[in-house]
């Protein structure tokens, strides 16, 4: 498993706890998609079945770490739904239950790690709130998730809530540049885009990712100067259409920056001349306007089941046509 060097810290820190008895056998991780919190965790786990430690370090030789380093000890379970489903059944969570109230198969740990407590059915989190609260000993439970406001109430209060800050946006575009061929201007757009996430803007910046934004951003263009906003459809009507409305949105957002003065806090780097082309075109308000409806528009399309993702992105865009036909 790949590590990275954001994690160095918040490693010392975990593993400080537990070395000075300030340990909770229930950790609520709240880690950003991209942060790479697998890895922190993975070592985490591997340190806490290890039979002989070196500090905040597991040995790498003992037969817990050979176990762990092959991918199959059997006191480290890994809670996620079946393939082919986003959710997490009870079953699952009982068979698990009943397995943690058996011995430890190599007498030390037991780890557990629930990647996405979201998706836990409410049946699921229900069974799993009695054994949060009466853990056996030495049993260590790691639930991630992205969004704590959608866990139970009850299951939050169990856990001790640690999050998984963003690094530090200089060190982190270094990172990045040595990872891929990029300009600064990207690097830093695609950070920002990604709550500063390091491995989500990797992935962002991947040629074929990275393309789909620049020509959604081209159409819009040519769209504005034509007075036809109708030609962003092809560029928005696809299955991360989530996305590319996030993007839409930070660009209206940073229109609103630059009309205030505050072209230093844009999002998008590398879009200047299009971002000062709509904020001075544009008036504050209708820019208001615009980006709350293309956020209730991306509401829908990710909550609605069985929305008609066309016809709603369609009768967006002609709204639109007709907001900016007197601005244009």
């Amino acid at each position: 498993m790949n590590w990275y060097p954001w994690l160095n810290g918040p490693y010392r820190q975990l593993i400080g706890q537990y070395q000075h008895g300030r340990d909770h056998h229930a950790l609520l991780l709240h880690a950003a998609y991209g942060m790479g919190e697998d890895a922190l965790v993975y070592g985490l786990s591997r340190w806490l079945l290890c039979q002989h430690r070196d500090g905040d370090k597991s040995c790498g030789k003992c037969h817990s770490c050979h176990l762990m380093i092959a991918g199959n000890h059997p006191d480290w379970h890994v809670l996620a739904p079946e393939k082919g489903k986003n959710t997490l059944g009870v079953e699952p969570i009982r068979q698990l239950i009943e397995t943690l109230y058996n011995y430890s198969q190599q007498g030390g740990a037991k780890v557990i790690w629930l990647a996405h407590a979201e998706q836990l059915t409410e049946a699921a989190a229900n069974a799993l709130l009695k054994t949060l609260e009466e853990p056996p000993a030495k049993t260590y439970f790691i639930i991630g998730c992205r969004e704590p406001s959608q866990l139970l109430a009850t299951l939050r209060s169990r856990c001790f809530y640690w999050h998984l800050p963003a690094p530090d946006e200089a060190p982190t575009a270094q990172w990045i540049s040595r990872q891929l061929p990029a300009e600064p201007a990207a690097i830093t757009t695609a950070l920002r885009l990604s709550a500063g996430a390091p491995l989500a803007a990797l992935n962002l910046l991947q040629p074929e990712s990275w393309q789909q934004r620049q020509s959604l951003f081209a159409h819009l263009a040519q769209g504005w100067q034509q007075g036809d906003l109708l030609s962003l459809l092809a560029s928005l009507n696809h299955e991360d259409v989530a996305e590319r409305l996030q993007w839409l949105c930070s660009l209206l957002l940073d229109a609103m920056k630059w009309q205030q003065g505050a072209g230093q806090y844009v999002i998008n780097h590398d879009q200047h001349a299009l971002i000062a082309q709509l904020a001075n075109t544009v008036p504050n308000t209708l820019l208001q306007e615009e980006m709350q409806q293309w956020v209730n528009c991306r509401q829908q399309l990710v909550t609605v089941v069985g929305v008609n993702r066309e016809l709603l992105l369609t009768e967006r865009l002609l709204e639109s046509e007709q907001r900016f036909s007197g601005a244009a």
